[in-house]
């Protein structure tokens, strides 16, 4: 089996949070790690984020294994501090990180172990592999009819870093998840002339914390509850703490929370939308059918006309090249197994970083990171 050489390493694909944290916690087993990272330094998706993105969860909960977070970062975690954290974190460990290399393949190797074929014709072959390439990898946009031809400017928002480029512009951000609904809050704030957000499905939101009581926290204590009864719980405190914007376009959800979450829709977090709703500053509107010249068709029927879209519309894992021939993904491109547990036709090959649980994506990358060196080093 691969993971009874013990003179060949493991090797990680992926120099973001949770690669680091598997290398350390392999390392602190005194399992020989190698991260594999295409940029050219750790953390590279956190670079690229907007300028005003924090963590939605706490900083006490969103530390790697064998470093907390300075206390000087604040509660709420800034990107820049985060990438700052992930450098600080690879250097303590002393992590063996290797930059400008992008693995392509993954294969079992002849005998045992797994070959990587990897740039400049690397063939490199490791003991397990942990991929770690990141729940947003690659920006998704859908194929709207009539896009090639908008006269505007459309962009994703995986291109979006300020509102300095849209002051005075009718902006028009599609997605009202969490990054659609920053970046609208983010536009507005930064002096866009109109901010439009179009919403196919209403969104369940949440205050990020009530009375110092941070929604992270809920999400832990919940997450192994039946989901009848954390949807009924959820609605009830929505209606306290929530109020009804159905007036202004955006309507309380029919689904449950904790449903739409096993679904993989993870709640809003309220980082300024619903003042801006309720004020008229961010519009919600219907969903985007199609472009004609310098109009968006909208689902109900309307036409508007912005110059600026910021499509919010998520991303792909984008592993079908990388394992696609292993059996290892879902219908959807998703790994059928992450953290300790690995597919009956691929021992010794782990996956971490492709849930986007309610109780944190930091938190289980952490828990992920521990359990995989577990195994490995059991194994």
């Amino acid at each position: 089996m691969a993971t009874n050489d013990p003179t060949r390493p493991v090797y990680v694909i992926g120099a973001g949070p949770g690669g680091l944290a598997v290398a350390a916690a392999l390392r602190g087993r005194g399992v020989r790690a190698v991260v594999l990272e295409k940029a050219d330094a750790v953390g590279d998706s956190w670079r690229h984020h907007y300028d005003r993105l924090r963590l939605h969860t706490t900083r006490r909960l969103s530390a790697l294994p064998g470093l907390k977070m300075p206390r000087s970062f604040g509660r709420w975690v800034a990107r820049a501090d985060v990438v700052r954290y992930l450098e600080k974190y690879a250097q303590v460990h002393e992590l063996e990180i290797v930059t400008g290399v992008e693995v392509s393949t993954v294969e079992r190797a002849d005998g045992d172990g797994w070959l990587l074929h990897a740039t400049g014709g690397r063939r490199l072959t490791g003991r397990a592999v942990v991929v770690a390439t990141g729940y947003n990898h690659t920006p998704y946009l859908p194929e709207w009819p009539g896009a090639d031809s908008y006269t505007g400017t459309l962009l994703h928002a995986g291109q979006y870093r300020n509102p300095a480029p849209y002051v005075g512009k009718d902006v028009l951000v599609v997605g009202s998840g969490n990054t659609g609904a920053e970046i609208a809050v983010d536009l507005v704030e930064g002096g866009a002339g109109r901010v439009r957000l179009a919403v196919r499905t209403a969104p369940h939101i949440l205050r990020r914390s009530t009375a110092g009581w941070p929604a992270q926290a809920s999400g832990i204590l919940v997450r192994r509850l039946p989901v009848p009864l954390v949807d009924r719980a959820a609605g009830a405190v929505a209606r306290l703490s929530v109020p009804d914007l159905s007036d202004k376009g955006l309507p309380r959800p029919e689904t449950g929370l904790y449903a739409r979450v096993r679904e993989g829709a993870i709640p809003v977090q309220d980082v300024g939308l619903i003042a801006a709703v309720q004020s008229g500053r961010v519009e919600p509107v219907a969903a985007v059918e199609s472009f004609e010249g310098a109009k968006v068709v909208l689902a109900d029927g309307s036409h508007i006309s912005p110059e600026v879209v910021v499509a919010a519309t998520g991303y792909r894992r984008a592993l079908e090249g990388l394992v696609g021939e292993l059996g290892v993904l879902d219908g959807r491109g998703r790994p059928t197994v992450h953290g300790a547990r690995t597919a009956p036709t691929a021992p010794g090959l782990y996956f971490t970083g492709f849930t986007n649980p309610i109780s944190g994506m930091f938190r289980e990358l952490a828990i992920d990171a521990e359990k995989i060196a577990k195994a490995v080093a059991r194994s």
